[in-house]
């Protein structure tokens, strides 16, 4: 008869059950090969990078010369506040108005920015130079990365993909959009927000986020006709403390009253049982 070998004898609570072998532990994620990092950020920073020659074709149709539409892409490197302040002016905006609302636009890469920090752990001297590149795209890439190495090959090559390839297709946008004369006839005009409204839409992944745009997009759309060029934009980032406004009150309605209750019935048991 073969002999039996008794199991090793538990060391947990009573009536824990045994996990097994021992394994990573739980929520490690396991490391993820270069070259998978290297391919997933060269199709982001490919795939965006693209998209310069849309802002440059629109920024030369909307009155902005070569060089004012190359250092702008070389300089402010955000696509949403680029696009913002070359359509506001197009629209005869004001230019200040139309600055202030692609600053505003690009004040979200700073909260980015706090993030990568400590994610990412660059030398102190490198920083200033990295932060030229905390955009969405980058984000995106570097924050799902198991690891610090990862995360530092993700951002790099994003970035450098991303900052390179946009500013070759803004320069060939301008050139092109100079050839062409009259970009309006061309029905050049709507690049900006088709461009715009694909970058946006696959952030919009909750409910919350989706229900915040559709109503920035009413008030833009409102207040459109009453109000000059730039401006509408700006009163449509209301949406968001609306929002959040209403489902601060929604969940504090009668079910947080019943969660309330039924955790003081808890306790009065459990002060029994004691």
């Amino acid at each position: 008869m073969a002999e039996q070998t008794a199991p090793p004898e538990s060391t947990g609570p009573p009536g824990a059950v045994s996990a097994g072998p021992p394994g990573p532990a739980a929520g490690a994620r396991p490391d993820k090969p270069d070259a998978a990092v290297v391919r997933d950020a060269l199709g982001v920073g490919i795939a965006v990078g693209l998209s310069g020659f849309a802002f440059g074709v629109t920024s030369a149709g909307s009155g902005l010369s070569l060089l004012q539409t190359c250092v702008l892409s070389l300089l402010v490197f955000t696509g949403a506040s680029q696009f913002a302040l070359v359509g506001a002016l197009a629209a005869g905006g004001n230019p200040y108005t139309a600055a202030a609302g692609a600053f505003f636009l690009g004040v979200r890469n700073a909260f980015y920015g706090l993030r990568l920090s400590q994610l990412l752990a660059l030398p102190r001297a490198v920083r200033p130079f990295a932060a030229h590149w905390v955009i969405d795209e980058t984000t995106a890439v570097t924050l799902p990365q198991p690891t610090r190495r990862a995360a530092r090959i993700g951002f790099t090559v994003t970035g450098l993909t991303l900052y390179v390839l946009w500013n070759l297709t803004t320069l060939v946008g301008a050139l092109g959009a100079e050839a062409l004369g009259d970009t309006d006839a061309w029905g050049l005009d709507a690049a900006s927000p088709a461009v715009f409204l694909a970058l946006l839409a696959p952030m919009l992944k909750s409910t919350t986020e989706r229900v915040t745009a559709g109503l920035a997009v009413l008030l833009a759309l409102t207040l459109l006709p009453v109000l000059p060029a730039g401006v509408p934009v700006l009163l449509s980032a209301l949406a968001a403390p609306v929002v959040l406004f209403l489902m601060g009150r929604t969940n504090r309605g009668p079910n947080a009253g019943n969660a309330a209750d039924g955790s003081a019935t808890q306790r009065k048991k459990g002060e029994r049982r004691s």
